[in-house]
């Protein structure tokens, strides 16, 4: 089984934040400090930055919600190039097993 998730602010009309996939389904259910700079890093895509990567929460102003959407899939995914979400969520159709979200909220101090 391989994972794909995505990172976006719903509030900021979908604004991606990170693009993962290829992950293989580990047994620890965690991700360690650093995974996506480590050499045993997955395939990322591009955020909506502009960037391969993750990058935080950075709301304009007041609070916004960034759900991470985590896919358990069936199949390896091949997309070419640096996909973008969009890409990614595409390359995934009919392979998706499950689905996983987690919303959380961060308010700029």
């Amino acid at each position: 089984m391989r994972l794909a998730l995505v990172v976006d602010d719903p509030d900021a009309r979908g604004f991606v934040h990170w693009v993962l996939f290829d992950v293989s389904a580990e047994a620890t259910g965690s991700l360690p400090a650093g995974f996506s700079a480590s050499a045993h890093a997955p395939s990322e895509g591009m955020n909506d930055f502009g960037r391969v990567g993750y990058a935080g929460p950075c709301p304009p102003s007041g609070s916004h919600r960034y759900v991470f959407t985590l896919y358990a899939l069936d199949t390896v995914l091949k997309p070419p190039g640096t996909p973008r979400a969009d890409e990614v969520r595409e390359a995934m159709r009919g392979h998706v097993l499950a689905e996983a979200r987690l919303t959380a909220s961060y308010r700029r101090s």
